[in-house]
């Protein structure tokens, strides 16, 4: 996924705009070493996600959802704001058959702009570690709600949230209408990313998305733990302890999101850029994490100045914390499918980026939402060399 990768971090602080180019265009660096598998072999076998980590078995279900309350900024005629949400939840035992992936025109749409070498059948038969509506298990749990990068989908963050699921932690996967290559809808109607146009062409500012999905959100937690649950098994949520990651511009908005509405209480940011600037009383005191690259983007003073102007008006818990030889999409799924398909891979290997990923991410919500101790968030570990704690 290395080609996509370098497009999106190349236009971070433009919405990851260029992408499509980024597939065309890649570079002698971008070259696979010689005896590498490329992805004109067209592996016929899916892919499998790395085994979650945790205790309990995962559950997945899926959760269609409308806010007719808002007219969607990029389709004004929409039927209202249209989301797709997946539940990760711990489970009392594997059930229901596997989960899959993702529908076959998102894996597709998404294939596309990856290379021809790249199959969308097979990309979304990748393998997943949780059961179709699976018993839940007993107890109740934090809420983490995650959100993607922009013109991907909520599945790309798969591996972190079944490995949270499996932790004890009910996980909330958000896809976002019109603001990804390909979102499928109950019925067979598949949105496509009319917020790129947008964006690309007409000069819409990014703060646009990160409100947008602030709002989404707010409906989502409305919807899960408001007063009439729209899952039968809201119950086993605990809505005194809700988090809330993303990817790029999903953690962007996952501090836009907890500005907006106080039941979030910790939220982490995966190598985005800040679109909007924090209120005068910051996060009311409430814990954050910026999880980023280890390279002139996401140091201090890097060329992403956003996160300079962000951390110093973070005013509770904080850490910066950078990955030597992670790119872009290493928080997410990318390098998993990246290595399967015999894209060319960044420097961080695609096992250590996705233990990398749980690692901190769930440390955190461990330590703010749990209240347990978690060393690793002290600072620098001879165990994860890759990670840099940064203090500007």
């Amino acid at each position: 996924m290395t080609r996509l990768t370098r497009a999106v971090a190349a236009t971070a602080l433009a919405c990851s705009l260029a992408l499509t180019a980024g597939v065309a265009t890649a570079t002698a660096a971008d070259a696979p070493a010689p005896g590498a598998r490329t992805a004109a072999t067209h592996p016929a076998r899916p892919a499998a996600l790395p085994a979650p980590t945790g205790p309990h078995a995962v559950g997945s279900t899926v959760l269609p959802l409308v806010d007719r309350s808002r007219t969607d900024p990029w389709v004004p005629t929409a039927d209202g704001r249209a989301l797709m949400v997946t539940l990760h939840y711990p489970a009392a035992r594997s059930g229901g058959g596997p989960a899959p992936y993702a529908t076959r025109e998102e894996a597709r749409l998404l294939a596309e702009q990856l290379g021809p070498g790249v199959s969308g059948d097979v990309l979304a038969r990748t393998r997943t570690h949780s059961g179709t509506d699976a018993r839940p298990a007993p107890g109740r749990h934090p809420l983490v709600v995650l959100s993607p990068g922009f013109s991907v989908s909520r599945w790309t963050l798969t591996s972190l949230a079944e490995d949270l699921a499996s932790r004890g932690y009910v996980v909330a996967s958000v896809d976002h209408a019109y603001e990804s290559f390909g979102i499928s809808l109950p019925g067979g109607r598949t949105l496509t990313c009319v917020a790129c146009t947008a964006l690309d062409e007409g000069g819409v500012h990014g703060s646009v998305v990160t409100t947008t999905r602030a709002a989404d959100v707010r409906h989502v937690l409305d919807r899960l733990v408001g007063p009439r649950s729209v899952w039968r098994h809201a119950g086993m949520i605990d809505a005194r302890r809700i988090g809330m990651a993303g990817h790029s511009i999903g953690g962007a908005s996952a501090a836009t999101a907890m500005a907006a509405d106080r039941r979030i209480d910790a939220g982490i940011n995966m190598d985005g850029a800040f679109w909007e600037e924090l209120p005068a009383e910051g996060l009311r005191g409430r814990p954050f994490l910026m999880l980023g690259t280890h390279d002139e983007t996401h140091l201090p003073g890097g060329t992403d100045t956003s996160w300079d102007r962000t951390w110093s008006a973070l005013d509770g818990w904080k850490r910066w914390i950078t990955l030597a030889g992670a790119d872009h999409f290493s928080f997410s799924d990318g390098p998993v499918i990246s290595r399967h398909f015999g894209l060319p891979e960044p420097e961080l290997p695609a096992d250590r980026a996705v233990a990398l990923t749980r690692t901190y991410v769930s440390a955190f919500f461990d330590r703010h939402l749990r209240g347990l101790p978690r060393p690793v968030l002290d600072g620098p570990s001879a165990v994860n060399p890759e990670a840099h704690f940064q203090n500007p």
